[in-house]
């Protein structure tokens, strides 16, 4: 297999999902995680203050399975604010990593249609079984 190259990456699948990031590095030579020897500056255990923006500046897509993105606006908000464009494996019922990554494998073609379509983030897309869905992010404190 030919060496991986900083330019060939695409996708970064954060801490929430590690295992199904680690799999998809050894399936796919466009994704990196969290740990990857290819984003040092991303060693595991950064705070989402820390990593989001320097995932953003490689322009990767951004594949995670934080349960609380929806909770968690600060975190959304951040997103946004670096241009994100973020792919959320999205359901009530909490996947495992095999679960994870059938479900993605299904929608990969989905994801890349998405992302063409799309252009540019900030974007926000849930995964689902049956299909994939925008999200709409907004700054709560604007009203």
């Amino acid at each position: 297999m030919p060496p991986i190259y900083p330019q060939d990456l695409r996708f970064f699948v954060d801490e929430t999902s590690l295992g199904v990031g680690r799999a998809l590095t050894l399936l796919r030579r466009d994704v990196i995680h969290t740990g990857h020897r290819l984003i040092p500056e991303v060693p595991l255990g950064t705070l989402d203050d820390d990593w989001i923006p320097k995932v953003a500046s490689r322009n990767l897509v951004v594949i995670t399975r934080d349960k609380r993105i929806r909770s968690k606006h600060a975190k959304a908000l951040l997103y946004a604010e670096y241009g994100l464009r973020v792919f959320w494996i999205a359901g009530k019922k909490d996947l495992s990593n095999w679960d994870t990554m059938r479900l993605l494998v299904r929608r990969w073609d989905d994801i890349e249609r998405e992302i063409k379509e799309r252009g540019p983030g900030p974007w926000f897309v849930a995964v689902t079984e049956p299909r994939l869905s925008a999200m709409s992010i907004k700054d709560r404190s604007s009203g």
